[in-house]
This record gives C-alpha cells, structure tokens and sequence, in this order.
C-alpha cells in the first residue's frame, strides 16, 4: 500500500475515496469530480492511500478555500478522513505530515482545518488534532473551531473566522440550505430534504454555494452543507430522509 496523488491526469481513472462508485442515475461521485478538477486549478492537492477505501487528505493555499476565514499563506485542510479498517495504523499520520511536507515546501506558514469543540459528523477530530499540536485560533457559534499550527513559533499571528460566519445567523427565514460539491453526497441529500419537506408541507430556500468568493462570504463555517432555520443555524450534518423527518417534527413542536 503507498499514498498516490489524485491529480488531473488520472482523476477520471482513480476512486475519490468517499464516493468510490456510482448508482445508475447518480451523479454524486461525478459533481464531486468536477469539483476537484477546477479546485486543481487553485493549487488543491488530494493525496489518497492506494486503496477501495476512506484513506485520503485534501488541502489548497487557504486563499482559495471553499470556508470564510482570513489565513493568508497558510494551506488550508479540505478535508481529512481515515475510516474503518484502516483506522489505528498510522495512515492518519502519514497523511498529514504529506500535507505538512507539502505545505512548508510551497512556503506556507502553516497548516489550518475546520473542526469542532467536540467531535461532530463531517467534521476533522478535535481530539487527534491537538494532540498533533493544533491549536484553536478563532471559535464560531455554535460549536465551530479553527485549529492551526504554524510553522514558525515566533510568528504571533493567528487565522480567524470571517465575521460573516462567526455568529450562525443568516438573513434568510424559513428552512434554508447552504450546500456545495466539496461532498459528494451534499446535492444528492439536500435535493432529498427538498421532496421530505414538499411532502410535509414545507418549503426550503436551496442555495448552492458556486465559487470561491461566495463561499468566504457564506454565513457558515461549513459550506459543504448546512442547514438555517428562521435565520439560526441548524446543523452542518448532511441528514438522511429518516433524521430529517425527526428534525421536522421538532421545528413543528416549537413553533
């Protein structure tokens, strides 16, 4: 087994880890792939293990980070995930010093990833990360962490939140969803809440989130997917038919 760069000569060839294959009539691997091959553009890099599974990093200079935050020459992690039976091997660690080696030999400063203050789905292990040495730069409301690590211990100088994400709100009523292609399964379940809402009598604003500048200026942390109601944030898990149901009959109680 050894870790191989997924590049654009071989993105149509090689499985993208979270999205290995397509259903008939699915297009969740291919908009993910779309995606990735203009993000190669702006220098992301996506290093995979050789292998059918969830072993992989993905990462670009944060100016161009699909998450509003001010982290000027630093690479930003996209995402991060080893999951299953590759867990508990050290292919995280591998993983990431790639990412270091490759950021410190493009002259960043350092490294920067979303997380959280406590593990939540679809977001980086806060716990593996600062036992790595990341520390917190900015928080956002409600549970959004900023971690960071910079190669020059004399440099004071932290990355932040944009404060147009810092506060959960947005001001849009009703239900609204802020989703993009960074996960390949992102459109494919927010066009599922569409048709569960449509049957429940609900209508809910979709906004999918096209380019660089809208996603430094959304009103989330996490643009992969999250979801606002009456303005407040709701959450950034990517929900099932099932989950979404439940979080419906909530807002009904409460309303």
């Amino acid at each position: 087994m050894e870790i191989i760069e997924v590049n654009r000569d071989n993105i149509d060839t090689e499985h993208i880890c979270c999205a290995i294959s397509e259903m008939k009539g699915d297009r969740s691997t291919s908009l993910k792939k779309e995606w990735l091959k203009k993000r190669f553009d702006d220098g992301l890099i996506f290093q995979k293990l050789n292998v059918r599974g969830k072993v992989f990093v993905e990462y670009l200079p944060a100016e161009k980070a699909w998450c509003p935050i001010h982290a000027n020459e630093y690479f930003f992690i996209n995402c991060f995930w080893v999951s299953g039976q590759f867990k508990g091997q050290g292919w995280a660690d591998r993983l990431l010093k790639q990412c270091f080696d490759d950021a410190k030999k493009m002259g960043a400063r350092g490294i920067v990833i979303l997380s959280s203050a406590k593990k939540m789905p679809f977001l980086s292990d806060p716990k593996y990360l600062k036992y790595k040495g990341f520390q917190v730069a900015d928080r956002a409301e409600p549970y959004f962490e900023l971690l960071y690590q910079n190669f020059d211990e004399n440099d004071s100088s932290k990355p932040a939140f944009r404060d147009c994400a810092k506060h959960g709100k947005t001001d849009r009523l009703g239900l609204v969803l802020y989703f993009t292609n960074q996960c390949p399964h992102a459109e494919k379940y927010a066009c599922l809440i569409k048709e569960c809402a449509a049957e429940r009598g609900w209508a809910i604003n979709m906004i999918k989130i096209e380019s660089t500048e809208e996603a430094q200026n959304a009103p989330t942390p996490f643009t992969t997917y999250s979801l606002f109601y009456n303005g407040s944030f709701m959450t950034n898990e990517i929900l099932s038919e099932k989950k979404f149901y439940q979080l419906l009959d909530q807002l009904k109680q409460n309303r």
